[in-house]
């Protein structure tokens, strides 16, 4: 079986699973913000419940808009707050403990390798780079697992990523799942478990294997995953709140059925040493261009942060980039630690610094512009790029914006030149 089959067989207890099988399973954890959280709430007191299936297994997070940007978004955080209350949940993170969820879990310890998690939100996959199996859900789907620990899967069929070579300079996790979202398109991986390893993966830090794993759902995944080894444990042994399993999967025979081996619909395969710095352009992330092609575009608006690229790393690189320099005066670049951890960090360092004396503006952590909702609204005809996932029509802001994605190195050069452009071009 591949990794994900395994977790799946372990977690409906089972001994194995076939992939298209319904099944259902025990979860581990269960996420909800204040967006999804009130639907999933209301929901939870139409069937009755009495109560959530374990008080250390429901994460609440008020991150989207959050701090409140409105009324409405005040009642919806209330919400959350109320029912915590109300259900003792010991996992409730609002403003100035809060982070940006797919950010603050990881961090946190709350999820660890060989887990089955559940969130409503899409982009809960970010957790596969922890080889936990991960995947958003419905908020009714939520509302069923907090009172019964359990939910229903159909088992995904597998598809394996391979990257091998030596990453150019300025390349790194972002670069890489752009690239492959640009090969196999939007629904490429449509309900599939996307599983990238090589000897890229293998070497790779664990903030750029989290925001390889974090847009999966771009392509269409049911969820990303990486299957564990010394980085992970690295990692989750400073962290890790609960006992980890560490599965793996078993050699891959592509098209296989049924046999010892893992069954893969697909596998391809990427030489890094030919991926440069790449751009995705609107209106989809399946768009993309290497960003020397791009450097006739001009921008209104840079935003670092989210959940995708708002962690310490990516707030280093793209300091490094901007650091002695001034953010173009044509351009807002907003900046967005994800975490309060990560905001602390980024302050010890100096890189709050850094960005302040660039003329950019630094924000307490939130998911505002990734979605449109606040914090870097995006106005008719204005461009922005953005370290975020997403660049539908109208995503930041008005339908007749346009957002391109990027890293936080082209992001953070993007800033200073007043257009798309890379480091090199700052002499970098």
């Amino acid at each position: 079986m591949t990794i994900t089959e395994k977790i799946l067989a372990a977690h409906a207890a089972k001994k194995e699973v076939q992939r298209g099988e319904l099944i259902n399973a025990r979860v581990d954890l269960i996420l909800a913000n204040d967006i999804t959280a009130p639907i999933a709430i209301q929901e939870f007191k139409k069937i009755g419940a009495k109560d959530v299936f374990d008080k250390d297994r429901v994460v609440f997070v008020s991150d989207h808009f959050a701090p409140q940007k409105d009324i409405k978004a005040a009642q919806q955080c209330k919400e959350l707050k109320d029912f915590a209350h109300e259900y003792e949940l010991s996992l409730f993170f609002d403003v100035g403990r809060m982070g940006v969820e797919h950010a603050l879990l990881p961090e946190q310890g709350l999820v660890v390798a060989g887990d089955l998690v559940i969130g409503a939100d899409s982009h809960t996959c970010t957790y596969g780079a922890l080889g936990a199996f991960s995947t958003g859900v419905g908020s009714t789907d939520v509302a069923a697992a907090m009172a019964s620990g359990q939910c229903w899967f159909k088992v995904p069929d597998s598809m394996k990523f391979v990257y091998h070579g030596k990453l150019n300079k300025w390349v790194g996790g972002k670069d890489l799942i752009l690239h492959t979202i640009g090969d196999i398109g939007v629904d490429g991986a449509l309900y599939m478990a996307m599983e990238f390893e090589g000897e890229v993966i293998s070497q790779m830090p664990m903030h750029h294997r989290l925001t390889m794993c974090n847009m999966a759902i771009e392509a269409g995944g049911k969820s990303g995953i990486i299957v564990p080894d010394d980085i992970t444990r690295s990692y989750l042994n400073a962290r890790a709140k609960r006992p980890c399993v560490f599965y793996t999967s078993d050699q891959e025979r592509p098209g296989a059925v049924k046999n010892n081996d893992a069954a893969y619909i697909d596998v391809r395969d990427y030489d890094c040493s030919k991926i440069q710095p790449t751009v995705a352009c609107p209106h989809l992330p399946s768009n993309v261009r290497p960003a020397s092609e791009l450097t006739n575009v001009t921008i209104d608006q840079v935003v670092i942060g989210s959940c995708t690229n708002g962690r310490l790393e990516d707030l280093r690189e793209a300091a490094k980039v901007i650091k002695g320099r001034k953010v173009n005066p044509n351009v807002r670049l907003i900046v967005i630690p994800a975490t309060q951890a990560i905001y602390k960090d980024a302050m010890r360092e100096g890189l709050l610094e850094i960005f302040i004396d660039a003329e950019a503006a630094v924000s307490t952590p939130t998911c505002g512009p990734c979605l449109g909702g606040h914090m870097g609204i995006l106005a008719k005809g204005e461009r922005a790029i953005a370290t975020t996932n997403r660049n539908f029509v109208g995503r930041m802001g008005h339908p007749e914006s346009e957002v391109y994605l990027s890293n936080p190195a082209v992001a953070a050069a993007s800033a200073v030149l007043g257009r798309i452009g890379l480091p090199q071009e700052l002499g970098l």
